[in-house]
């Protein structure tokens, strides 16, 4: 039954209902602990003191009297964890994936432990001795204190094995060479193998003269080369004290090549024409030592050497009436470019002059310190006075431009000494027989200019 009640037109209208009291059920909240008792049970809602039945009402509208209802279970308070912990089972903790369980890891060869240094074993044995077991040990210290042996560490390591053989022919004054292959070489790439090649130098005064190498064999580490490489201009003299070195090395595109191993073979061993094969580990060997020995052999012959050397043939033919001077081959010259290189070029002259007739040049050879002519000129001289003449003959390299640059020269003729007074001789008494005979070049007699 509803009543309606208006103030007035202007005015709201207000409704009034009457209150009636009703039951209203009300299931448990979901996260109750505790379980009504009386599963049949309802919770009422009582009605307020205000809400009494009006009286305008009949008592048949408000319905029989609703049975005693007991009263709710006061409300249980929980705090916010234990709510969020409401049928949680975190169980066993599991450990969090890495990226490196997804990669393994890379092993360098081999996996098994290195063998015990030898330093321990040979203090043991020279107890008894002199004491030079103890300076030894001393010596071992100091070296390591100053940083020689800061890669003494890589000494045990397995770096493989280099298979090559040696070959010195006097006759044309050349080191034959032979890289035949290495076996079981360091992994330096990602991919567990390397880009070998190896590369020589003559100790002392290793640099860009004397250094020779080989290609480069990708994804290997057992690499076969089969490769010759020769060494001209050496002599007897240099089989004595020269002290070959052969390095492997891994290629890198990106960056810096990488050193693997070394080995070093002394030339004094080597007999002349006879093929000697080598099989020997690879070591790692500190710079410094290289310097040291550098340092410790200063002399006159090594500076002379670095100007480099030069190969020229000499004939007369006396149908001609002519002197055949050939330039055949310089070795080992000194870099006078910023690369490391030079452009070299050679002059003869023969003195007297003789006006134009007594100059030529060879062709220029760019950017190497080891350059091939081979080419030939004629001065037309009678024999008697061939005697009289001086052949001067000098290396220069050629700069676009600019001065051209003296490298070194040598002098054959009767003024000379040693082995090119011996060459100039040998020439004049064998007429129609072609003389060949290696010179080092040395700074004495350069001219002021070009």
């Amino acid at each position: 039954m509803k009543t309606r009640w208006c103030a007035g037109t202007d005015e709201a209208c207000h409704w009034f209902f009457p209150v009636v009291p009703m039951s209203v059920s009300k299931p448990p909240p979901p996260h109750s602990h505790f379980p009504p008792s009386n599963p049949s049970s309802h919770l009422s809602l009582p009605p307020s003191s205000s809400s009494s039945p009006s009286p305008s009402t009949p008592p048949s509208a408000a319905g029989p009297p609703s049975p005693a209802v007991p009263p709710p279970p006061s409300p249980v308070k929980i705090s916010m964890q234990e709510h969020f912990a409401i049928n949680v089972c975190p169980g066993p903790i599991l450990p969090i994936p890495q990226i490196s369980d997804f990669f393994p890891r890379f092993h360098d060869f081999p996996i098994t432990p290195t063998p015990p240094r030898e330093k321990h074993v040979l203090k043991d044995k020279d107890k008894d001795g002199n004491g030079n077991g103890e300076k030894d040990s001393k010596k071992e210290r100091e070296q390591e204190e100053n940083g020689e042996f800061a890669d003494s560490d890589d000494d045990d390591t397995y770096l493989g094995t280099l298979e090559f053989s040696l070959l010195f022919d006097q006759e044309n004054n050349c080191l034959h060479c032979t890289i035949h292959k290495a076996k079981g070489l360091k992994a330096m790439d990602s991919n567990g193998l390397a880009d070998p090649y190896v590369k020589l130098h003559l100790l002392p005064g290793a640099s860009k003269a004397n250094k020779l190498r080989t290609k480069t064999l990708k994804n290997t580490l057992n690499p076969v080369w089969n490769e010759t490489l020769i060494y001209h201009g050496i002599t007897a003299a240099d089989m004595t004290t020269k002290t070959l070195r052969l390095c492997v090395c891994d290629m890198d595109r990106l960056g810096r090549n990488e050193f693997i191993g070394e080995v070093r073979v002394a030339l004094k061993k080597l007999k002349e024409g006879e093929s000697k094969k080598y099989y020997m580990g690879l070591e790692r060997i500190a710079q410094t030592r290289e310097g040291n020995s550098q340092a410790a052999d200063p002399g006159a012959s090594v500076a002379e050497e670095e100007r480099g050397r030069i190969l020229v043939s000499l004939m007369y033919v006396t149908e001609k009436s002519s002197l055949i001077v050939g330039i055949i081959r310089c070795a080992h010259l000194a870099a006078m470019d910023s690369n490391g290189y030079s452009d070299p070029f050679v002059k003869i002259v023969l003195q007297p002059d003789m006006g134009k007739k007594s100059k030529y040049k060879t062709s220029v050879k760019k950017k190497t310190l080891n350059p091939e002519f081979n080419e030939e000129f004629s001065y037309e001289v009678p024999h008697d006075q061939l005697a009289k003449k001086t052949l001067e003959i000098s290396v220069w390299d050629y700069d676009l431009g600019m001065s051209n640059d003296f490298i070194g020269g040598v002098e054959l003729g009767i003024n000379a000494k040693g082995e090119r007074l011996k060459h100039w001789f040998e020439c004049l008494k064998n007429k129609g027989k072609k003389v060949e005979y290696w010179h080092t070049l040395t700074q004495q007699g350069a001219p002021s200019s070009d």
